[in-house]
């Protein structure tokens, strides 16, 4: 193995300089040391721009006296960045997810500097993107200059995630525990319904693509007495953890990938970063790759669940903003719905719950102002709230809008019947198009 040195987070970061792009790796890889090590040098740093897709931990990317050095252009706006993104110091990149690799490749989007995580160097020199290849692998490619953090508590993950020391540039031992996300805690009455709803439309033998949050982890927990599923997934959590175990995800009837669990990142607890470790049946993997939709559609009874912050009653699903304010992203959202659909067998499910937290409906007549439209009309199929499931494929506008109604929030149903009324015409009279209805309630 080639001899190596480490360098402080101070000496390594003095290879960025005025006016480079630097990437941050993402979730829970994200590379706090090196972040804060470079913040301190703010004062002889300009037009620094960070770039990233989520990122995790306490760093402060909105601290005002870093503004007039730090730049932050999201790929995909998470808690931490979120008041930076919508201040004068920061912009958002609307992508799917499955194409950053190819805007990083193409030279659109070149990196300068990338600020990675990593494990340490095995026997033959390779480290690992660990708990995030995702973007990553496409950045580590084709960066011009690699900063790595060498983390003992980072796993060794299967898959494309291998870097050897000798691509790196600046190597930085730190030891320090990834950041943990348990979506099993506190659990809300309807989102445990959701996760029963969406249950019992999976069948044996389906392919599970999960995304990030309560209602995924939910999902899981109903998904016991099932046979044979497999997982094509952009993200893991500690939900899959248990079914892995028991035999209930053996990815037997895959396609593609047979035998083994295919994801791109993670982000869970200890749990999890401990049960991908060095673990031959889960391989993670570039997010140009896993969310291919020509990919994903090769499995069979692809059952993709995302999620939606509003809905209106054509079916436009608005996933990534509130009105003009960025909350997330487009991600891999339209990846893995357009790629479940084009699957024998699959099913593309959007679930939300029908209200906010104010008591706001979810379902609405029109997205607010300004709304970014990430799933289109004409991709949405399932649609799943607390108070049942609708399919809205191949339904007309008239027809989709009343089986959204009927999912709706009781306490919003009749103001979203006026709404239809003001519309489309009598709310009562049929829409007669030849397509049955298909509403399903608990």
């Amino acid at each position: 193995m080639i001899p190596i040195k480490y360098l402080t987070a101070e000496e390594a970061v003095k290879n960025i300089k005025p006016g480079n792009r630097v990437f941050i790796h993402g979730s829970a890889a994200t590379p706090a040391h090196l972040i804060e090590a470079l913040q301190r040098r703010h004062w002889e740093l300009k037009n620094i721009e960070f770039i990233s897709i989520t990122t995790l931990g306490n760093v402060d990317f909105n601290n005002p006296v870093h503004h007039q050095s730090f730049f932050f252009n999201s790929l995909f706006v998470s808690a931490n960045t979120r008041a930076v993104v919508n201040s004068d110091y920061g912009d958002y990149v609307p992508i799917f997810l499955s194409q950053i690799p190819q805007l990083i490749k193409s030279g659109k989007l070149s990196v300068d500097v990338a600020m990675i995580q990593v494990s340490p160097p095995d026997a033959h020199g390779f480290c690992s993107l660990g708990t995030s290849v995702d973007i990553a692998r496409a950045v580590v490619d084709n960066a011009k200059h690699i900063i790595a953090m060498v983390n003992p508590l980072m796993p060794r993950t299967h898959g494309d995630g291998f870097v050897h020391a000798s691509k790196i540039n600046s190597m930085v031992w730190h030891e320090t525990a990834l950041p943990e996300v348990d979506y099993s805690l506190n659990a809300k009455s309807a989102t445990v319904a959701i996760g029963k709803n969406i249950a019992s439309l999976v069948e044996d033998g389906a392919t599970l693509q999960v995304g990030i949050g309560a209602i995924p982890d939910q999902v899981l927990k109903n998904l016991g007495h099932l046979k044979n599923l497999g997982l094509h997934t952009e993200m893991l959590s500690d939900g899959v953890i248990p079914l892995i175990e028991n035999g209930v995800i053996n990815n037997s009837q895959k396609k593609l990938n047979r035998g083994k669990s295919v994801t791109s990142f993670m982000v869970g607890t200890r749990k999890l970063y401990d049960f991908v470790n060095d673990n031959p049946a889960v391989r993670v993997m570039d997010i140009g790759y896993v969310n291919d939709t020509s990919i994903i559609r090769q499995n069979q009874k692809v059952t993709a669940i995302n999620s939606a912050l509003e809905l209106d009653l054509t079916g436009q699903v608005c996933a990534d903003s509130l009105g003009t304010y960025q909350y997330s992203g487009i991600g891999g959202q339209m990846d893995f719905i357009h790629g479940a659909s084009l699957s024998e067998g699959g099913k593309p499910i959007i679930a939300l719950p029908s209200i906010t937290s104010g008591g706001a409906s979810r379902i609405v007549p029109f997205l607010k102002e300004g709304a970014g439209v990430v799933t289109t009309r004409g991709h949405i199929h399932w649609v799943v709230t607390e108070f049942g499931i609708v399919d809205l494929f191949g339904k007309s506008l008239k027809q989709r809008a009343r089986a959204l109604i009927s999912i709706a929030h009781p306490n919003h149903r009749e103001n979203l019947e006026k709404a239809f009324c003001e519309r489309f015409g009598s709310y009562n009279r049929p829409a007669i198009t030849g397509i049955s209805d298909r509403i399903f309630h608990p």
